[in-house]
């Protein structure tokens, strides 16, 4: 089958409807589906010629490349699961969720015996990045089929690499979340000092910024923060998850991070407070108090 508008789509979160609708834009999409179906459904309405599918084993009955972006490793898995009677030898599954490098080697090997392939894939770039189809893509798996799905993966990546087998997009995931969590912790506890010092916002976000001390989080949500506004990007029980995964990479590589274990430490608190924020952001709150 020809991959030219043959692609099917998995998770409409807030990074996966724009993925898709970049897919679209570049004639690849053929059908979406989402747990809400719903959400399907307003997908397709907006995306002319999409199909909205009422299950996965549509898409793998349908299309030849179906792209994830779900949420955890149970997410992969059973999706995985509900498609694997329907999917044939040649098709390829590509994942962008974030999950532990153990359930993509489980699910890899689980295709591998319908002949199926299989590419690990997560991205960073946070929603904007999404939306602008700029994301950076880390991916795992066999060379030829990765090389495969660049057609798709070039509709909403700026750069993609390539790092070895199926596990390696994963394990680099992690290592991206170490930092972002490293930076999160950083930012919100710098910038909830300078409210205590009572030190004037918008010359100090110009001059952080601008200095060694800039970051992208620093860029993208220093002003939303100090608004208190969390309305878009990364849930703190998501990254909650992935701190969660790159702590058992540590432990199995027999490396100590300090930085996992305090963003982990807070991030607990955050979530087990209940914060309604959309945003790792959030953690300003936190340091605050």
């Amino acid at each position: 089958m020809s991959t030219q508008a043959n692609t099917g789509w998995i998770g409409l979160g807030a990074m996966g409807w724009p993925m898709a609708g970049h897919l679209h834009a570049a004639g690849q999409l053929k059908a979406v589906w989402n747990r809400t179906l719903n959400k399907s459904a307003a997908f397709a309405e907006q995306h002319h010629d999409t199909l909205a599918a009422t299950t996965p084993e549509t898409l793998a009955e349908r299309c030849q490349v179906i792209m994830l972006c779900v949420s955890a490793d149970h997410d992969l898995e059973s999706v995985v699961e509900s498609m694997l009677p329907s999917l044939q030898p040649g098709q390829v599954l590509v994942d962008h969720s974030t999950v532990s490098p153990a359930a993509a080697r489980r699910v890899a090997e689980r295709l591998a015996e319908r002949e199926v392939g299989f590419i690990d894939a997560p991205v960073t770039g946070g929603v904007e990045g999404a939306v602008k189809g700029q994301l950076a893509i880390m991916a795992g798996g066999d060379w030829g089929t990765f090389q495969s799905v660049q057609p798709q993966i070039s509709a909403y990546a700026r750069v993609t690499h390539h790092l070895g087998h199926v596990g390696s997009g994963q394990a680099a995931k992690a290592v991206n979340q170490l930092m972002v969590g490293g930076i999160a912790e950083a930012v919100c506890e710098a910038l909830a000092l300078m409210d205590k010092l009572d030190l004037p916002r918008e010359h100090m976000l110009e001059l952080l910024s601008s200095g060694a001390a800039g970051s992208w989080f620093l860029e993208k949500r220093g002003r939303t923060m100090l608004a208190d506004e969390f309305d878009v990007g990364f849930a703190p029980a998501l990254f909650l998850k992935d701190l969660k995964i790159c702590r058992s990479l540590c432990e199995e590589a027999g490396f100590e991070s300090s930085v996992v274990h305090q963003a982990i430490t807070d991030y607990t608190t955050l979530v087990d407070q209940g914060e309604p924020g959309k945003d790792i952001s959030a953690l300003i709150r936190l340091k605050r108090q």
